[in-house]
């Protein structure tokens, strides 16, 4: 099964801790790509800019809303994203509680749904 692992981020807690445990953890998220790569469970991944630079679009009775910023003032916002293949929840649970974010955030699991007709993946 294919799953997303979605990293919810605490930003705050990121620009406290500093650069050094910033990058150290964005290694430690690296490896366990390179990890999964040679298990033949990682798709693919990627890290977001933070939540200040999102740009906003809505589309209200016919009329289109570009703002700019995160949705809403959360203390986790969406930090990046991984697509994992997995048996199970259960096994894709294990592979996020890996994740650093997890442990100053949360590690969302969603299975990915098949659609049909879409074009193939580019990346």
């Amino acid at each position: 099964m294919r799953f997303m692992l979605v990293s919810f981020d605490d930003e705050q807690y990121w620009e406290g801790a500093g650069a050094e445990k910033h990058l150290a953890a964005m290694k430690e998220a690296t490896a366990l790509c390179h990890d999964l790569d040679r298990q033949g469970k990682y798709l693919f991944a990627t890290p977001l800019q933070p939540a200040r630079s999102a740009t906003l679009v809505r589309v209200r009775d016919g009329k289109t809303t570009v703002t700019a910023g995160p949705y809403a003032e959360s203390r986790e916002v969406l930090g990046g994203f991984y697509i994992i293949e997995a048996e199970s929840v259960g096994e894709a649970a294990e592979i996020a509680a890996r994740h650093p974010g997890a442990r100053h955030g949360t590690v969302e699991i969603r299975a990915l749904l098949p659609l049909e007709g879409v074009p193939a993946t580019k990346l």
